[in-house]
């Protein structure tokens, strides 16, 4: 009987009983009827609580064979991944490895330029001549040969405690 309410429509209903009373008002406003429009769905509450599903011999075993699978694939997958992202850590350390070695070479350019400069004759004069220093005259140099009369040149023995050994 569902489908005996999409038979008729509600236009055509609305129609006989305006004629029927004598009355026949057609609305310019009104809207065509959907399909299936009187059909109505019931639904039943099932109670399946008392069901009890019968245990399947094979599910175990199935499941731990698709476990299985599951960790053969993880662990073919992590042996192409970890390579992989190791080479590229390493690329890194060694990009950054030649980039402080680059560092440390023109730093070292530089400080061999400074102790160049800090070191030339011209800037040595330069320096004696603004502290009055002069070149020693022939009487003020001492040759130190080792054969000293005098004692009075510092020397590498130990001189000798008094009173012990």
């Amino acid at each position: 009987m569902a489908t005996l309410a999409t038979m008729w429509k509600r236009s055509d209903a609305m129609a006989a009983v305006g004629e029927s009373s004598g009355i026949c008002e057609s609305d310019p406003y009104a809207l065509r009827a959907l399909p299936n429009d009187g059909v109505f769905f019931y639904s039943k509450k099932v109670d399946n609580s008392r069901l009890v599903r019968q245990a399947d011999p094979r599910a175990a075993s199935e499941c731990w064979s698709a476990v299985g699978a599951g960790a053969l694939l993880l662990m073919l997958g992590v042996s192409i991944v970890v390579p992989h992202v190791a080479l590229v850590r390493t690329g890194y350390r060694l990009e950054e490895l030649k980039a402080e070695r680059q560092t440390l070479l023109d730093q070292r350019r530089d400080l061999e330029v400074r102790e160049a400069s800090m070191l030339s004759p011209a800037r040595l004069n330069d320096i004696a001549q603004a502290h009055n220093l002069t070149s020693p005259m022939s009487s003020q140099v001492v040759h130190l040969d080792g054969q000293n009369s005098q004692g009075n040149l510092a020397s590498n023995q130990t001189p000798g405690i008094p009173g012990g050994r």
